[in-house]
């Protein structure tokens, strides 16, 4: 039996003997809440609950947030449209590669943690490591300080709550986004609907700018220079598209879900990014004091999106932007909360994290994960002593890095998978789904990610005058990846006395969680065309026998199997 035909519930536990369980059970307080053990009692696990909608719906608006709808005229009005718009078009490229290569892994292996467990599996133990501290570092940092809201008292009105719906059950975070996502996203096709019609003046009394904003070398603005440094708010709108993978973990059929999930990505990217950026670069110019102020002071309250609406003649359009910005706020929350605490139960649970952590309530939720991300969040109100522009920036500089350093080291991952996959001599049709273009795709993203590192540097270096905080903060995440890394390499050497840094690739486990065993792929896929096919001849067999009860047109009654032949 394939391990999708198992029940999304896992079965009770036997009974232990309590001579056994006394010595499975760790001799102290620090080696049972702290160093993880192999020989550990069996634990709760996390429950797959989540439907197809949730998954979608998270792929398509779950991350979309300040990101889009903030800094991205930070980007324009420091470079541009256009140099803004081509930065978006790099970058949603970039990532696309990037979902797929997660993708074609997490329908295979939908673990929670996902690429976390990923790199420890698949290339070393401190890879694993890195990827989920890098992540819960960062983006619970910049995430759960909504820059807008200065009062330490309303940050707490959006995070407990919050905090609190996670403790309920999964399925209770999967709805609320659904619902969250359903609203930016709703927003989102507004905008872009109301921003085109202004630009092109189709709304009277109102002149739109048409093109003017892309003639007479308004394009591209301060050269390769302030071109490289959109890059950054780039990456930090697009943070946060691996989500679909960490959620895999806790979704219905994933093999199936995770694929679709994955396709709705690229709709993503090119809606609500690349003509969100383009309608914002038509409708306002690089030089207007809004995007001005939002670049120069960080004053992240200034939203291109409620300038676009006051312009084209909708005077409420403030208080609509606004609620729609909470929102946004209270669903990166809900994600963060959610990634950050799986990210750190599947470090607990590989022994890399206090041994706490790894522990699941019977709903299925990791409370002391969730605690502490809670506890991190709480840190990051220390951060206004230091003025809430100075700190966004500097935060914005260590998410969008990290964010890189994360996409890159899933491109190597990737490239890894396949190499195990391929030494063991695994078939590919037992993969539910395979990545096109393969390996152009994976080596791509880490060439281009490479590439943006230097480019970033470049910027930093040659602005003018040299200022080093500007070179600190655009290269504090590649520090804190490094630092994280060796750390845990030296430890691992050290402290744990292992001697080979990287997984052989014979070595490599891809039987632990996997939804098809060898050889299942194509039974499966054969097994579900024919389910299809007996489904559409059941529907066609039972239209033909309505078709035969079909009353004559001499009757002037029509009966029951007729009125359901003519629905059919």
């Amino acid at each position: 039996m394939s391990n999708i035909e198992k029940d999304a519930e896992l079965p009770e536990e036997a009974p232990v003997d309590d001579e056994v369980a006394s010595k499975a059970l760790p001799s102290s307080v620090w080696k049972r809440f702290v160093v993880g053990s192999s020989n550990a009692p069996a634990e709760n696990e996390t429950k797959r609950v989540m439907q197809s909608r949730h998954l979608m719906m998270i792929a398509i608006g779950g991350t979309i947030g300040t990101g889009i709808f903030l800094s991205a005229g930070s980007a324009i009005a420091l470079a541009g449209p256009g140099s803004a718009l081509l930065s978006y078009v790099v970058v949603g490229m970039f990532v696309y590669s990037v979902v797929i290569a997660l993708g074609e892994m997490s329908a295979m292996f939908p673990v929670s943690g996902a690429f976390s467990v990923f790199g420890s599996r698949f290339v070393s133990p401190a890879l694993g490591f890195t990827l989920a501290s890098e992540l819960t570092a960062a983006a619970i940092i910049l995430q759960f300080w909504a820059p807008q809201v200065q009062a330490w008292e309303w940050a707490l009105v959006i995070i407990v709550p919050v905090f609190s719906l996670q403790l309920i059950h999964v399925r209770a975070y999967g709805e609320s986004e659904y619902w969250f996502a359903l609203v930016k996203v709703l927003m989102i096709i507004v905008f872009i609907f109301v921003g085109l019609i202004y630009d092109w003046g189709g709304i009277k009394g109102h002149p739109g700018p048409g093109l003017s904003n892309f003639q007479n070398g308004q394009a591209f603005i301060g050269g390769f220079q302030n071109f490289a440094q959109t890059f950054v708010y780039a990456f930090y709108s697009f943070g946060g598209v691996e989500l679909v993978a960490v959620a895999a973990g806790e979704s219905v059929r994933p093999h199936k879900t995770v694929p679709r999930a994955i396709k709705a990505t690229f709709l993503r990217i090119v809606l609500f990014y690349i003509l969100t950026i383009l309608t914002i670069g038509l409708c306002i110019n690089w030089q207007d004091p809004t995007l001005l102020r939002a670049a120069d002071e960080s004053d992240v309250t200034a939203s291109p999106l409620t300038v676009v609406f006051q312009r084209a003649g909708f005077g409420a359009a403030e208080h609509v932007v606004n609620a729609v910005l909470l929102t946004a706020v209270l669903s990166a929350t809900n994600s963060c909360f959610y990634a950050s605490s799986r990210m750190l139960l599947s470090l607990a649970r590989s022994g890399q994290a206090p041994r706490i952590f790894g522990w699941v309530d019977g709903r299925g939720v990791p409370v002391p994960a969730l605690v502490m991300a809670l506890a991190v969040s709480f840190i990051t109100f220390l951060t206004t002593i230091w003025g809430e522009g100075v700190v966004f920036t500097w935060l914005l500089n260590l998410t969008g890095i990290s964010a890189l350093l994360v996409w890159c080291s899933i491109g190597l991952i990737s490239l890894r998978f396949r190499a195990a996959y391929r030494a063991q001599g695994r078939s590919l049709l037992d993969l539910p789904y395979t990545q096109p273009l393969f390996p152009l795709l994976p080596a791509g993203v880490v060439v281009l990610a490479l590439l943006m590192f230097i480019a970033e540097g470049y910027s930093a270096v040659k602005e003018q005058p040299l200022q080093a905080e500007n070179v600190i903060a655009t290269y504090i995440g590649v520090a804190l990846y490094v630092v994280l890394y060796l750390g845990y390499a030296i430890y691992e050497r050290y402290g744990l006395g292992i001697r080979q840094h990287f997984v052989p690739l014979l070595e490599v486990d891809l039987q632990t969680d996997a939804v098809w065993k060898p050889g299942e792929g194509a039974m499966i896929r054969d097994h579900e065309g024919k389910d299809e096919e007996a489904a559409v001849a059941y529907v066609g067999g039972a239209k033909a026998f309505l078709y035969k009860a079909k009353p004559s047109a001499g009757h002037g009654k029509t009966s029951a199997v007729g009125i359901l032949w003519q629905s059919a």
